[in-house]
């Protein structure tokens, strides 16, 4: 099922590419260089093995606030946010961080950050999009979309952010459907904003490398490039999670995405059991929960039967 591909594969590159983070480029392969030998899961960095990360906690709250509340309810998703952060977990980013804790309102704690930081194009909104992406792809192209950058604007406030995050939950909308997401990149870019259209274009061109990337891939334009990158680059779910995590860096957030992408076009069934049996997702805030790929599968199935309610204004 190529929905539970998509939770499962962003939480196992979470929790695969965790301890490599701010590590060097093949730091992976250098350690695990026969493809299929497992031990993989081998935790570090202050995690535990198969321990998923802030990426896929968040990506949970969203996709059960969505199924609660039977489509996008913005305060609750922010509650949940803002619960979870006040829980002290293991990371968060710095700019989530300081808008979840603000104390301002839930639509108008990024927009403050924002006009007072000037930086809030980081990957914390890409990171989280696997739930939402499976939950709205029956609202085609626009309303999926636009409900990826309504939740993205919870937390960050620069408009970059959430056309990144729209394209991802568009990839996904088309991966979902059974076609080629690569293929159907021109159509994507086209819905894109026309400020942020061309930078975009740019870093998900056939010919785009993450060698060529400007900035660090913690933030959102290299994060997503080097995830579409890893899939074009590779023929399975495996491969695609490995050279994302080989390019260092923000590497459990870079995997999720990839997992996210990857798992959307191969299917729950090309993800490696040695990596999802390991599997674990604590919920900081919400009690002694912690979700395992059985739960996790659950999750997916559940998105996949509610239809959104309605998706609000565009942004």
């Amino acid at each position: 099922m190529t929905a539970t591909g998509t939770i499962l594969g962003s939480a196992v590159g979470d929790a695969l590419g965790a301890p490599f983070e701010f590590g060097p480029e093949g730091a992976f392969t250098r350690r695990f260089p026969a493809p299929g030998h497992g031990g993989e899961m081998c935790g570090g960095g202050g995690w535990d093995p198969g321990e998923a990360t802030d990426d896929t906690q968040m990506a949970v709250l969203v996709g059960e606030s969505l199924i609660a509340r039977g489509g996008l309810e913005l305060p609750d998703v922010f509650d949940r946010f803002r619960r979870w952060a006040a829980a002290d977990p293991k990371d968060i980013g710095l700019q989530t961080e300081a808008v979840l804790t603000s104390g301002d309102p839930w639509d108008l704690a990024a927009a403050l950050h924002f006009q007072s930081n000037q930086r809030a194009a980081g990957n914390g909104s890409l990171m989280r999009a696997s739930a939402s992406a499976v939950f709205f792809a029956p609202c085609g192209r626009e309303g999926s979309m636009s409900a990826a950058r309504r939740i993205a604007a919870l937390t960050h406030g620069d408009r970059a952010a959430w056309e990144g995050t729209a394209i991802l939950h568009d990839l996904i909308r088309v991966a979902l459907l059974g076609q080629d997401p690569l293929t159907a990149l021109p159509d994507t870019l086209d819905a894109v904003h026309p400020d942020h259209r061309a930078r975009y274009a740019g870093v998900l061109a056939d010919d785009w490398h993450p060698d060529l990337a400007t900035e660090f891939n913690g933030a959102v334009w290299p994060c997503l490039g080097s995830a579409v990158w890893a899939l074009r680059t590779t023929d399975s779910f495996e491969d695609a999670v490995r050279a994302a995590i080989d390019l260092g860096g923000d590497t459990d957030t870079v995997a999720a995405v990839t997992g996210a992408l990857a798992g959307a076009v191969y299917g729950d069934t090309a993800l490696p059991a040695r990596w999802t049996e390991p599997l674990h997702v604590p919920l900081p805030g919400f009690g002694e929960r912690v979700l395992r790929a059985a739960e996790l599968t659950d999750l997916a199935v559940r998105l996949t039967e509610r239809r959104p309610a309605g998706e609000g204004p565009a942004l």
